[in-house]
């Protein structure tokens, strides 16, 4: 037997991520640490569970992969209106229901927070996640389409989120709110000084979301007087450069490994 053959055979585990600029389905086999299938779909307000299944099947075909291998579903959204859809496709295209998280979810997990119903399920994952690897005081920033910061202390307890416009949210904001500036891409500009307006808008993100970054890290550690892990995660992370020194970690997957903890651990004790 082939090793393609064997890997067509073990079981997989789908979290699925949906958030207000992306679905992401990523799928892991028997519980390893790789996620380096994944799918993703532009979140679109006419998005239907036929659109949803004609991509997935397309995916899986490239990637010659078997539906009926996918045992174990995690769906976390913070768009209510996907729910039904999300729900439904995997219904028809796996065969099975997954476990949506809740605020009620969170109750046999290590961490812990006071208001389960106020905070996004991407983030209660991301913090699932990030407290399992490193079981300390830790933040999280998830560079997404919105800039957030997910703290928590060294009991596992979440003490904090803060909330900001994201970068890309911020380059859209610029692009559509204004008459003559223009739309640019999501790179780091050669220079802090803008020489023409496409490099002033990427300097003045790029560099402004590395200060705002610094600054909110330097100032949670000063308030609370504690020296935290912190773990960048979301789609844009990768693109700021300058700040790689700050992280402890950087995983871009961190949120899809958090949604499989906690489907898992209210599987096996729900």
């Amino acid at each position: 037997m082939s090793i393609f053959e064997i890997e067509r055979l073990i079981p997989m585990f789908l979290s699925v991520d949906a958030g207000n600029s992306n679905i992401v389905f990523g799928f892991n086999q028997d519980q390893s640490d790789s996620w380096d299938k994944v799918l993703r779909i532009e979140t679109t307000k006419k998005l239907s569970v036929f659109q949803l299944e004609r991509a997935l099947g397309i995916f899986f075909l490239e990637n010659r992969m078997e539906p009926e291998n996918v045992k174990h579903i995690g769906l976390s959204t913070v768009v209510p209106d996907l729910k039904p859809i999300l729900m439904q496709c995997c219904i028809n295209f796996f065969g099975v229901e997954p476990y949506f998280i809740n605020g009620s979810s969170y109750e046999k997990l290590r961490v812990k927070t006071s208001n389960p119903d106020e905070i996004g399920t991407d983030l209660m994952a991301n913090i699932t996640a990030a407290y399992d690897c490193f079981g300390d005081a830790c933040i999280v920033v998830d560079f997404g389409t919105a800039l957030t910061f997910s703290i928590v202390d060294k009991t596992g307890k979440v003490i904090g989120i803060n909330i900001v416009p994201g970068i890309k949210t911020a380059i859209n904001s610029l692009f559509t709110d204004t008459a003559r500036l223009p739309k640019v891409s999501l790179e780091m500009p050669p220079s802090v000084l803008g020489k023409d307006t496409v490099h002033a808008i990427q300097a003045g993100i790029f560099y402004g979301y590395t200060g705002l970054v610094r600054g909110m890290l330097h100032a949670i550690e000063a308030e609370t007087q504690t020296k935290f892990k912190v773990i960048a995660t979301g789609g844009l992370s990768a693109v700021m450069q300058h700040l790689t020194g700050e992280f402890a970690m950087v995983d871009v997957n961190l949120t899809l490994k958090g949604i499989q903890q906690i489907t898992l651990i209210n599987r096996k004790k729900g």
